[in-house]
């Protein structure tokens, strides 16, 4: 969503210990920390890193050096991140020119990334989409790519095996990419980065999920609607979501299929979050504008995606309001991560504030209504 905007691997005679910082990832203190089922993971938009944290908010990994920091060595705004086995595909977006959210990005037109990246623990790459620097449209470049979904082979769909490559321990797969900039979703094979599936056309697009049913659930966000697409060549539009409880969407930021069959939808220009099916009706609805500290932006909080959790709560990336807040059916907030209206950097902990527009948050284990990494998980 870009006005909401956006490691290599290095020498190898240095200690760990350097090696950790130059990587820009920072790690677990003890090997059960890393990628511990119901930790969190969250693309903390302009600072510039992914992180990994645990329930009580402390930091157990890091990837990318802080929101000062705009070289390959970290993922300038990152948009969207999601853990694949113990690596974590992650979408660097890049910081808009002008980003009030974002003062050391001092380039009027900006600071660009433009990679898709699997990074490992140790905060190497170990695969890469797009070239860091201006965007583009040819063969391995992006422009604002802003989700990244990992998708099996064909072939491995139905299997609950790992499938890696011999090399640099690389699963095998596809890669589904919003590449915002350029219009597009695009499904890129990882072995030899050949782009397998497209669908163009959109209006800044900002997610794509494939659900159980083979289809593709697209955010077509200045378009202001959610697309369900067939998986095919040429793809067929199965529904169109365009409003909810008479509400027409603003600004489609993520789509999920509940196990329910019903829809989440992040209705991020109306400040909302909505369950709802093809009828339009309303089943839950929070918003993220209410409360008396919210956010001062004229645009309001803009939050940029909700999840439903296994446990029935919503996890919600609050954008502006600087936090990531675990809201109950009956809509109180029970967690919350960063501090409403008040953005900071910290390494440590995220308990009492040190986010900085986070746009992705997600529950290390629980797929609910999203692609799962199969196999990966």
């Amino acid at each position: 969503m870009n006005p909401h905007a956006r490691a290599i691997v290095f020498g190898f005679l240095i200690s760990t210990t350097v090696l950790a910082v130059i990587a820009g990832s920072v790690l677990a203190d003890a090997d059960s920390e890393f990628n511990e089922p119901g930790n969190y993971l969250i693309a903390d938009q302009f600072n510039n890193r992914v992180i990994e944290v645990a329930p009580s908010g402390k930091i157990v990994w890091q990837f990318g050096l802080g929101p000062s920091d705009f070289s390959p060595t970290s993922i300038i705004g990152t948009n969207d991140a999601q853990r694949v086995g113990r690596l974590t595909l992650m979408a660097g977006t890049g910081t808009p020119g002008g980003q009030p959210e974002a003062p050391d990005c001092t380039n009027p037109g900006g600071c660009p990334d433009n990679r898709v990246l699997l990074v490992n623990r140790a905060g190497h790459v170990v695969w890469q989409y797009g070239q860091f620097g201006p965007g583009g449209n040819g063969p391995d470049q992006l422009n604002t790519p802003v989700q990244n979904t990992w998708l099996p082979r064909e072939d491995e769909r139905d299997s609950d095996e790992e499938h890696f490559a011999e090399d640099a321990r690389i699963p095998h797969g596809h890669v589904l990419i919003t590449d915002q900039g350029n219009g597009r979703i695009i499904e890129v094979r990882v072995s030899d980065k050949r782009i397998v599936w497209e669908y163009d056309g959109l209006n800044n697009p900002n997610c794509a999920e494939l659900l159980e049913n083979g289809h593709i659930l697209i955010c077509d966000e200045n378009n202001n609607q959610a697309l369900e697409v067939t998986h095919t060549t040429p793809s067929t539009i199965v529904h169109t979501y365009t409003m909810a409880g008479g509400t027409f969407f603003s600004g489609v930021a993520f789509a999920s299929r509940l196990p329910n069959g019903h829809t989440l939808i992040t209705d991020s220009n109306n400040n909302r979050i909505v369950e709802t099916d093809e009828a339009g009706d309303v089943f839950f609805q929070y918003f993220t504008n209410t409360d008396s500290n919210s956010t001062q932006r004229s645009t309001g909080p803009l939050p940029t995606r909700a999840l439903r959790l296994r446990n029935g709560n919503t996890l919600i990336s609050d954008q502006y309001n600087h936090r990531v807040i675990e809201v109950s059916p009956d809509l109180q907030i029970v967690r919350t991560f960063g501090k409403i209206a008040s953005l900071g950097y910290n390494t440590k902990s995220v308990a009492d504030g040190g986010l900085n527009s986070p746009y992705d948050a997600k529950r290390i284990g629980d797929y609910t209504g999203i692609t799962p990494p199969f196999g990966h998980d």
